[in-house]
């Protein structure tokens, strides 16, 4: 049975269908809030839907959020339909296998940018107009370690965009404070989540295991989203114990 911490509070997922936007939908739901997870995958949504409502309460809607126009008609249809959006979890985001200057295309450059920091942009000015409206809001955008500490791993998209998402996060504050707006970024470390898939060399099952879980950044959501609204947690860096990052061998493989 979900509590009733964020009760009659209104949640908009982006990213989700799975992982660390999956999870923090579900914690979001338990806690009592209406979710609205959203997503490119179909199939995926259908699923995650499933999830949030055994949950709580919530609903899925198709969205890529590089689509400004589709991201505004998107944000006014769940304006229109619950009267505000109380929480928005920034959480799609990509990266290409073949992600560094040595293989990195033009266009995959410019899909990790549409999604990873144009796509949040779309979403936060989307929503700040309600948000201002009311003196309220939060806006959770996810990050990463890679947000923080560049690497070869990584490649120049994700971690060009990922220290944005920071900067981008950081500016909602600094103009947004004094309408009772506040925002926070999540960096995470590696989580064991889909977009592993995409790595130039994928980690084998006994790595994930030792890495942040999906459910580990769904907790973390859910104690940001249930700070008081005097309270903002401007940046929060979790990463796991078993940190391979700090243990060496993480660089991408020349081929």
């Amino acid at each position: 049975m979900p509590s009733d911490s964020l009760a009659n509070q209104v949640a908009w997922i982006t990213g989700g269908g799975s992982g660390i936007g999956l999870a923090g939908g579900v914690e979001l739901a338990r806690a009592g809030a209406h979710v609205i997870v959203s997503g490119r995958s179909a199939e995926t949504l259908k699923k995650a839907e499933k999830e949030i409502k055994a949950a709580g309460s919530g609903e899925a809607i198709a969205l890529d959020v590089a689509d400004q126009k589709e991201v505004a008609k998107s944000a006014q249809a769940i304006l229109k339909r619950h009267g505000r959006i109380d929480i928005l979890v920034n959480s799609a985001g990509i990266n290409n296998p073949k992600r560094n200057f040595r293989n990195v295309s033009v266009e995959a450059w410019d899909q990790i940018v549409a999604i990873n920091l144009s796509g949040m942009f779309y979403c936060c000015h989307a929503v700040l107009p309600a948000m201002r409206e009311k003196k309220q809001g939060l806006i959770i955008n996810i990050s990463s370690w890679a947000g923080r500490y560049a690497s070869t791993l990584t490649g120049p998209g994700y971690n060009a965009t990922k220290h944005a998402v920071v900067a981008l996060t950081e500016s909602i504050n600094m103009e947004e404070c004094v309408n009772g707006i506040r925002a926070t970024s999540i960096l995470p470390g590696e989580v064991a989540t889909p977009i592993l898939e995409k790595r130039p060399v994928p980690p084998p099952p006994e790595e994930r295991a030792r890495m942040l879980q999906a459910d580990d950044l769904g907790k973390t959501i859910l104690f940001v989203a249930t700070l008081p609204a005097r309270a903002c947690v401007n940046e929060l860096i979790i990463s796991p114990t078993w940190n391979r990052f700090y243990l060496g061998g993480l660089e991408s493989p020349k081929n």
